[in-house]
């Protein structure tokens, strides 16, 4: 990685304090921004990023504190002073006018028309090597292209200071890196950068500084490579983690694989056709492939949420056809989605509710919310949910509790096949480590699971077979070479021969 030649402050922030009611989130953080910077932002979920960065870009006020942009100061909490200073937000939830067209979304607040704009934005969709239908409704974008759209409002507004929450959570490895050359240019070009990733390795790829919040406090600040990845993950976290929690080999071990579970024979529906896999009782198979290859709208077949044109589902040995949800939970068969706002959660509901919600349907009517307490209690000490209490909203928790919630949902429908849709999107080292574990305990209690990722790492750790997809083909298998390099040679060669 190698920083800009361009020089000067293009942010700062000085003693910056943020309270929620007597609950204090952020205690006295200062940070400076130089341009042609990129500056990694971590912390654990809750440590206070995200109001860090939401008082930067002026959506919210903060108590006490001042902040800079490109030489003036942000007097009051307004995104269109933030805008208008210099300063763009990309957030990790990306927020879509379902009825406007995509061209629409992406110049939303520009006084240029879009039509003025469009060849400009055609020209960034081609750098960062995306298949984006700039006509489209975007209510048909798929999470990853609703996350492109939010990089490209950044990027087409010419900002000083910008500021990317988790941009690469959704993309795959070859989007990653198109996105990490576009970012050097802006260097090139003075823009500096605050960089909040999970992904340690993605990091030390493109930043040049770090800084650790933990408990709304800077607890490490410096060149990035003046830290070893085990001092960052422990100033994350006062419980250190432990490298064993990455992948030891031994794990992926046959013993434990079973008779099979879950068998589909020549499956074809929207996005995708003649797909066939099998898996076994405590197997993890990872379904990969790059964006747009059909891997979700498999899942959601499966699952009963659209429907087959051909083909055919066996768990076990019984067909399981004329599927929908309700058929697919009362069989064992259970689907963990990958946007938990928009599909997995209520989020207006509370915690009990909605770990109890796939179970609705099997609950007798005088059920009282006490026994929904119970379960869920029994959930928040076994995954370490962090929340004031079973009766809070799941939007007051951070992503990664959220996610814990999701899948604590899964699993109160007792699963024997669990597909798992990018399960650990956006969530902080800690609790993904949490997750790893517990999707490793699950399959060594004899559950089929199939995990669908974007981060090729993440399938190398976990999977004991990888099956690709390629625009809604079988891409290929492997079987005993898992690795990042072997699953995306796959991954690419399959979708470079389709297009051929």
């Amino acid at each position: 990685m190698t920083g800009s030649p361009a020089t000067g402050r293009v942010a700062k922030l000085t003693d910056i304090w943020k309270s929620y009611g007597p609950v204090p989130v952020l205690k006295g953080v200062s940070l400076a921004l130089q341009a042609g910077e990129v500056h990694a932002l971590l912390g654990g979920n809750g440590a206070g990023k995200s109001s860090l960065m939401k008082i930067m870009s002026g959506i919210i006020p903060a108590n006490s504190g001042a902040i800079e942009i490109d030489g003036s100061p942000l007097t009051h909490a307004s995104p269109a002073l933030a805008q208008q200073l210099g300063l763009y937000l990309v957030p990790q939830e990306a927020h879509i006018l379902p009825n406007q067209s995509v061209l629409e979304n992406i110049c939303l607040g520009l006084s240029p028309s879009p039509r003025s704009l469009r060849p400009r934005i055609e020209r960034l969709v081609t750098e960062l090597a995306v298949s984006l239908d700039l006509d489209a409704q975007a209510a048909a974008l798929e999470i990853a292209e609703r996350q492109i759209v939010e990089i490209l409002r950044g990027l087409v507004r010419d900002a000083r200071v910008l500021i990317l929450d988790e941009p690469t959570s959704a993309l795959t490895p070859f989007e990653t890196a198109a996105l990490f050359q576009r970012i050097r240019k802006m260097q090139a070009q003075g823009v500096g950068i605050f960089f909040i990733s999970h992904k340690l390795r993605e990091i030390r790829e493109i930043c040049d500084t770090i800084s650790v919040l933990r408990d709304g406090v800077i607890v490490l600040s410096g060149l990035l490579g003046d830290f070893s990845d085990t001092e960052i993950i422990d100033a994350m976290s006062r419980v250190q983690i432990s490298g064993q929690a990455e992948r030891e080999s031994a794990d992926r071990t046959v013993s434990r694989i079973g008779r099979p579970r879950l068998s589909v024979r020549g499956l074809s529906g929207e996005g995708f056709r003649d797909i066939s896999l099998e898996v076994r009782a405590g197997e993890i198979l990872g379904l990969a492939g790059v964006v747009g290859a059909g891997r979700t709208e498999f899942a959601e077949t499966l699952f009963g949420l659209r429907r087959q044109s051909a083909g055919s589902v066996f768990l076990e040995d019984a067909e399981l056809s004329d599927r929908s949800p309700r058929k697919c939970i009362n069989r064992g068969l259970v689907y963990l989605p990958e946007d938990r706002q928009q599909h997995g959660l209520f989020l207006e509901a509370p915690l009990y509710w909605n770990v109890s919600s796939y179970l609705v349907h099997k609950l007798p009517f005088f059920l009282k919310p006490g026994a929904e307490r119970k379960v869920f209690d029994g959930f928040r000490e076994s995954m370490g949910i962090k929340c004031t209490g079973a009766g809070q909203q799941a939007r007051g928790l951070s992503g990664g509790n959220q996610q814990k919630v999701l899948l604590a949902k899964c699993l109160s429908a007792r699963p024997r096949v669990l597909i798992l849709d990018e399960p650990t999107r956006g969530v902080d080292v800690a609790a993904r480590n949490d997750i790893y574990e517990l999707i490793r305990t699950l399959a060594a209690e004899g559950v089929a699971i199939v995990l669908i990722s974007s981060d090729f790492d993440e399938i190398e750790q976990l999977a004991d077979r990888v099956q690709v997809m390629a625009f809604g083909q079988s891409g290929g298998e492997l079987t005993d070479d898992i690795s990042i390099d072997a699953i995306a040679r796959l991954s690419f060669g399959a979708s470079e021969a389709r297009h051929a």
